[in-house]
């Protein structure tokens, strides 16, 4: 009965993979919102995450 899960994990990774092929993505340092390499997300060093969507520089808001 063990194969059935690992099947369904299978399933999920693959499933997982595939929606992200078609997205953009990029590599972002957590604490001032920049791009960077991706070298730092595939290698999961802390304090960088992956983003999705369009790229857009944020822009603050004058008071």
């Amino acid at each position: 009965m063990t194969k059935v899960p690992a099947l369904a994990l299978a399933a999920a990774v693959l499933a997982a993979g595939l929606t992200g092929c078609g997205q953009k993505r990029w590599c972002e340092h957590d604490a001032t919102d920049t791009k960077v390499s991706d070298r730092y997300c595939k290698n999961h060093v802390p304090g960088y995450e992956w983003e999705h969507g369009d790229y857009k520089k944020k822009k603050k808001k004058k008071h």
